[in-house]
């Protein structure tokens, strides 16, 4: 196989390739039926980051971990029901404060370790509280865990401080794959090396070329898929090869000609290409909270309202969307996609209105000057913001929004995603007044991982009654209440100005028409254990 560099000097160069991607041609059997055999090649944007699981929730780390372990539980993507896998079943207490799990018997992690209830337990008493003597942080979708419990060697019980309605779905999230009790007793910067993971998945790993290339190959004696998946047994493919190509026209030329089966971040500006090409596009909601700015109120200049309100009607979300976008990337009518779990629809409290912006900046005393930029006691209205690299397009939708603020005399600094400052300057209101991001994840709780203080802190607020109401809701046994709190929560980010929701973002593959069984997890991630190659 050749290597990502190779790959891309001959892309680039134009040079033609007779040899695919995907090794030898695998034929289909009578009827279309599904075939074992043969590799995948599979195009990732960017190289996975820390591999520890509560941290892992980065697309591209997504690619590579969701063939690696397993969950206790899977959601369905289209129905969104938590439904067995690792557990067979499960029991819930009436305040949502204990889960008990039942296991199935024989699952084994790739080490030969059994996946038992105590490897289950040693898990989720990391991901529950974390480590400190090893660096662990505790996981975002996991509240108020208390302590684990193992009743017998396939049954385990959690226990938790308070209500924790939300932890049964966070059991089928990319963050609670389950590894080797060897691989979470490490500290975490050996759980960050991808040779490090020892899961329970339908791959393993046979090499890596770090920040290049991923070779995964099937575990020929895996058996333990979730109970509803048709596919049973080992997966399909023998191999995928996972090879970081970050150039757009590079993965998108590499599919259309036959050198790659499957890539991932297809741009907007693409997908016509690789429809022309009678290639499929697979446009995959993240169901989560919505791509947009996020405003510091700790920065000088956002601390008033007035002028976080401004900002926010003096953005055209849709023009953003027209401009830039297609129909895959629908409009945001609040902080959360439309299909997310508690979605209120605010799009009247998010009406582009100019008028508006003017008129409130004007109130806050920012007067313009001679370049059209507004000022106020000699310090200009300028706020900094940095490129976010797994955005899609997020530097052109920062340089229109850019061009929407100068007209209320808004200057908008963009800086690069690579800045070697970034790491330090994101954690400062003050240099970086703005955050361009989202996060996706089909439970309510996904709200409470972007805003509160413990968690994501995307608007590194100080927001006290914020704090207050995403623990409530994080604690709410009631789907219904539940549900009414965050709606409640979305109308206060909105009203208080800490976010301008622009469009509600997919991820977006293309994959060659011989690829068949092509599956998502419930925010998009790749699964390829039914994935298998038809006639080509």
């Amino acid at each position: 196989m050749r290597s990502a560099a190779a790959l891309t000097l001959l892309a680039v160069s134009g040079l033609l390739l007779t040899a695919c991607g995907g090794g030898p041609a695998v034929q289909a059997q009578a009827g279309g039926a599904p075939v074992y055999g043969g590799t995948l090649t599979y195009l990732e944007h960017q190289p996975p980051t820390c591999l520890y699981l509560p941290a892992a929730g980065f697309y591209p780390n997504g690619g590579v971990l969701n063939q690696l372990t397993d969950k206790l539980t899977w959601q369905d993507p289209k129905t969104l029901k938590i439904e067995p896998w690792i557990a067979t079943k499960w029991e819930v207490n009436k305040d949502a404060t204990e889960y008990t799990f039942h296991l199935r018997d024989g699952v084994t992690f790739s080490d030969g370790s059994p996946l038992d209830a105590s490897a289950v337990a040693a898990n989720f008493d990391v991901y529950g509280k974390g480590d400190t003597e090893l660096k662990l942080p505790p996981a975002e979708f996991v509240n108020n865990y208390d302590r684990s419990e193992v009743l017998d060697p396939l049954t385990v019980r959690f226990h938790f401080d308070k209500p924790s309605p939300g932890f049964l779905q966070g059991t089928s999230v990319i963050g609670a794959g389950l590894v080797s009790k060897k691989t979470i007793s490490l500290p975490y910067e050996q759980q960050c090396q991808l040779k490090n993971v020892v899961g329970s998945g339908p791959f393993t790993v046979a090499n890596q070329v770090v920040d290049k290339e991923i070779d995964l190959a099937a575990r020929k004696d895996y058996n333990w898929a979730p109970a509803s998946s048709k596919h049973q047994g080992r997966a399909y493919l023998d191999q995928i090869k996972i090879i970081v190509t970050p150039e757009d026209n590079v993965r998108v030329g590499a599919l259309t000609s036959g050198q790659a089966d499957y890539v991932r971040y297809v741009q907007a500006y693409d997908e016509k290409t690789v429809k022309d090409a009678n290639f499929k596009i697979y446009a995959e909601p993240t169901r989560g909270v919505n791509n947009g700015l996020y405003l510091r109120p700790g920065n000088s200049i956002l601390s008033d309202l007035d002028v976080r309100k401004a900002l926010q009607a003096g953005t055209n979300a849709k023009e953003v969307v027209d401009t830039l976008f297609t129909p895959s990337y629908p409009v945001a009518t609040s902080v959360l996609s439309h299909l997310a779990q508690g979605y209120v629809d605010l799009s009247k409290e998010l009406t582009y209105d100019p008028a508006k912006a003017n008129a409130l900046l004007d109130k806050a005393g920012w007067v313009r000057g001679a370049d059209g930029i507004r000022a106020k006691d000699g310090k200009q209205l300028q706020l900094g913001v940095f490129v976010s690299g797994p955005q899609p397009l997020s530097k052109q939708t920062l340089e229109l929004v850019a061009q929407q603020w100068t007209k209320i005399g808004v200057k908008l600094e963009i800086r690069p995603a690579d800045a070697g400052t970034q790491a330090v300057d994101i954690k400062d209101a003050e240099k970086t007044a703005i955050a361009h991001s989202m996060v996706g994840r089909a439970d309510e709780d996904v709200i409470k991982s972007h805003f509160h203080s413990k968690n994501r802190d995307v608007i590194l607020s100080k927001d006290a009654k914020l704090d207050r109401l995403l623990e409530e809701e994080s604690a709410l046994a009631d789907k219904t209440a539940r549900d009414a709190k965050v709606g409640e929560i979305q109308r206060y980010v909105v009203d208080q100005g800490y976010a301008i929701p622009l469009f509600e973002e997919p991820q977006v593959y293309g994959a060659a028409p011989y690829v068949q069984g092509v599956a998502f997890e419930a925010v998009a991630r790749p699964s390829f254990y039914s994935v298998w190659l038809s006639k080509r």
